[in-house]
């Protein structure tokens, strides 16, 4: 009971960093895309660069760096600021190439066809392009949170109490095979958090599948 007692102690941070990560992927994530299919050859430049770079470099490493790297006057990252922001990049750049793989599926035809209507730009995208998008890459959006949730435990390397780090605690104060104990219930703990986005993409992917082929 207190393994376990220590390991929920750090359950909240986990989500916690999980979701604002993702949500900071997904916002950073369809501008990016758009620069990715952009036909402006600098800025499809820029934003490939920016995704290869990012995707490149260990999220550890993202990690160290925004912690221990960035001083600007008074302002320095806290732990947990650091793995948001740091956990949120690195998602930016995933999740906007999957958003631009999606993007490059949806037939040519469908914006063909909302520029002969008169739409706008804006509106074609949101409107138009943007929703079917979503549904193709969706099954691939939620394997990705799945990942997501299982980086967050990087964030114990910069003292981040979540379940990791909980855990190592636990385990330092118990160097027996009581310290075992801990590691095991995170495992479980990961595992019972990702079978619901795990069923959530199969369920997105047949339904994706049904609508392609019906």
């Amino acid at each position: 009971m207190d393994a376990l007692s220590a390991v929920l102690q750090g359950l909240p941070m986990t989500l916690g960093l999980t979701l604002s990560a993702f949500a900071i992927g997904i916002v950073g994530a369809v501008p990016l895309a758009l620069g990715l299919s952009s036909s402006n050859l600098p800025v499809r430049l820029a934003s490939r660069l920016f995704v290869d770079l990012v995707r490149g470099v260990p999220i550890i490493v993202w990690l160290f760096l925004l912690k221990f790297g960035i001083q600007i006057g008074t302002f320095k990252f806290n732990p947990v600021g650091a793995a948001i922001v740091g956990l949120g990049i690195v998602s930016v750049a995933y999740l906007a190439e999957i958003l631009r793989g999606g993007l490059q599926s949806v037939p040519r035809g469908q914006g063909e066809a909302s520029h002969a209507l008169g739409l706008a730009p804006a509106d074609t995208f949101y409107g138009v392009l943007a929703p079917q998008a979503f549904r193709i890459v969706s099954p691939s959006i939620a394997t990705y949170l799945t990942g997501l949730l299982k980086d967050s435990s990087i964030a114990s390397t910069i003292i981040v109490t979540e379940m990791v780090f909980q855990s190592q605690a636990f385990a330092r104060q118990h160097p027996t095979v009581e310290g075992i104990l801990p590691y095991i219930i995170v495992g479980v703990l990961y595992i019972v958090l990702s079978l619901p986005v795990a069923y959530l993409s199969r369920r997105l992917d047949s339904r994706m599948r049904k609508a392609i082929y019906a």
